[in-house]
């Protein structure tokens, strides 16, 4: 996307990404929560199936259960965290630096 500096109409843009990267964190952090909070409940079906096996399959079936959840759950949050922080930092955050001028400004005042 070419955007301009509302001052002095330099297309030398950086973009900060500030809420974006705090969002990919915050998300990821949550989402793995969750997904660990899921997988244990889910953990607890799979050391029953495991059981057939022995108690190593047992404790296989809820470790596995346990950390594969918390990677789709930290995958998801990250997904999600990271789509709210470039919302915010498009047009809420003051996140566009021109590199010429140094004027910050966020998309909705620049004009397309």
């Amino acid at each position: 996307m070419s955007s301009q500096c509302p001052c002095c109409y330099s297309k030398r843009i950086a973009s900060l990404r500030t809420a974006m990267k705090i969002g990919a964190t915050v998300g990821t952090v949550g989402g793995a929560a969750r997904g660990i909070s899921g997988a244990l409940a889910g953990g607890q079906i799979g050391a029953v199936a495991g059981s057939f096996i022995g108690p190593v399959g047992s404790t296989l079936g809820a470790l596995s259960g346990a950390i594969l959840g918390a990677l789709a759950g930290g995958v998801g949050g990250c997904a999600l965290g990271a789509q709210l922080g470039d919302q915010l930092d498009r047009h809420v955050l003051a996140n566009n630096l021109c590199l010429d001028c140094g004027h910050r400004f966020n998309l909705r005042y620049a004009p397309t």
